[in-house]
């Protein structure tokens, strides 16, 4: 099994720098107006869809597509990925390019359809599809 101790780490010096917010406070911002951003890579995509609504800008291209997605840098967004490691350095490098309302979903993806209530599986697994019928699942 891999060891992710160094992103751990290096995760956890952004998040002192950064505002962290729970899936809750990021429910209301967005519901307020502010752009909800994925980090997620493209295959991650198709295992578990974004959320409603959210912009798909992949963390390894965040920085090159930023300005063609957001207008200003006070622009409120709200940043999440899986679990909360690649958020928090997105939210961070966004910060340093001068983004000054950047909120890292704390927990990520996982966190969020956790905190709302919302049983989720990979994309295959879904009622209906091809894989899940082969198992009995439709």
């Amino acid at each position: 099994m891999p060891d992710y101790h160094d992103l751990h780490e290096l995760a956890d010096r952004a998040r002192q720098q950064i505002r962290e917010i729970s899936p809750a406070e990021a429910r209301a911002k967005v519901a307020q107006g502010a752009l909800l951003i994925d980090v997620r890579d493209e295959d991650e995509l198709l295992r578990n869809p974004p959320l409603g609504g959210a912009l798909h800008l992949s963390r390894g291209r965040l920085e090159y597509l930023i300005t063609d997605a957001v207008e200003g840098k006070h622009d409120p967004l709200v940043i999440y990925c899986a679990g909360g490691n690649r958020g928090a350095l997105a939210t961070w490098s966004l910060q340093s390019l001068g983004y000054t309302q950047v909120f890292n979903v704390r927990g990520g993806l996982h966190a969020w359809r956790d905190d709302s209530g919302q049983a989720w599986f990979p994309a295959i697994w879904e009622r209906g599809s091809a894989f899940s019928a082969s198992f009995g699942l439709t």
